[in-house]
């Protein structure tokens, strides 16, 4: 009996902002990789999550949501979904049922280019009815005809394991990239940050959420406890009045929601420390960007 060769394969996905492609990620991989909230430009780095099996390896990528760039930042965020239609062995293409199908279209003009099979799926169909979905369908055939159109609610896992299936066979035989038992390419810290930006993003309004980063200065791991010291950067004295709050009570209310993932998702107990630093117009500043990891 002939053995099965080993699979591997990097599978990007790639789409515009509140599609739902971080839910897709998450539901693919089987874990909790991307944070997940429903404002604009949640996701800025492209993540990795790593599915392995006996004899394959899926090297799914969540992406960046395309926007037109208005600074430094948004460049670098739009040079990682770019680069996502570079290295593909499997492209996923996300919309949606509500977004508009002449969003970015330059974009999309670019995914047409790529010589690496197509899955373009129509998320969230549970909120369109049969014939509405049908029209879009059609539609998509016509722009991607070269794309498998399949319609998927990532959020009530629906048509998920046909998407996983299909990408099982599209991989191409090859070794594994990364160790077996790896399950991101990012290291511990970065996910630090990720709970934290998730928060603020759910707990703030306006701007305060897209002019904010959060960096880690120290992770430090016992047997029993993690002790962290994260640093909340702004942009202005105002927005760190803002981010810290009457008495310190609204700092308070997001360590105490990020301490509660960040223990569960190190399934340890954490000793979380936050404070507030202004960094003017870091957004536009290279160093800064490349210290965070964006690509300058």
């Amino acid at each position: 009996m002939t053995e099965r060769k080993h699979k591997s394969g990097f599978v990007n996905i790639v789409g515009n902002p509140n599609v739902g492609k971080s839910t897709l990620m998450n539901r693919l991989v089987g874990e909790r990789i991307s944070i997940i909230t429903s404002k604009a430009q949640t996701t800025r780095h492209r993540i990795m999550g790593i599915v392995n099996t006996g004899d394959m390896q899926i090297v799914y990528s969540d992406t960046p949501g395309i926007l037109q760039p208005n600074y430094r930042l948004q460049e670098s965020m739009l040079s990682f979904s770019q680069s996502a239609l570079n290295d593909a062995d499997v492209l996923l293409y996300v919309t949606d049922v509500v977004e508009t199908t002449d969003k970015h279209e330059e974009f999309l003009e670019k995914v047409k280019l790529v010589e690496c099979p197509v899955l373009l799926l129509i998320n969230k169909i549970d909120l369109t009815n049969q014939e509405e979905l049908e029209k879009l369908v059609a539609y998509w055939k016509g722009i991607l005809p070269l794309a498998e159109v399949i319609p998927v609610s990532a959020l009530s896992n629906f048509n998920m394991d046909y998407v996983k299936q299909r990408v099982e066979k599209l991989i191409p035989d090859s070794p594994p990239y990364f160790e077996k038992d790896a399950l991101t390419d990012k290291p511990a810290r970065f996910f630090v940050t990720e709970i934290i930006r998730e928060k603020i993003l759910l707990y703030y309004q306006k701007e305060i959420p897209y002019a904010v980063e959060v960096a880690v200065e120290l992770f430090k791991e016992e047997d029993h406890l993690i002790h962290i010291k994260a640093l909340i950067i702004v942009e202005r004295d105002s927005q760190k009045g803002i981010v810290i709050g009457h008495k310190g009570q609204a700092l308070k209310k997001v360590g105490m929601m990020a301490r509660k993932d960040i223990e569960r998702f190190f399934e340890k107990k954490i000793f979380l420390e936050i404070f507030v630093k202004v960094e003017k117009d870091w957004r536009n500043r290279d160093h800064i960007l490349k210290a965070f990891g964006y690509q300058i």
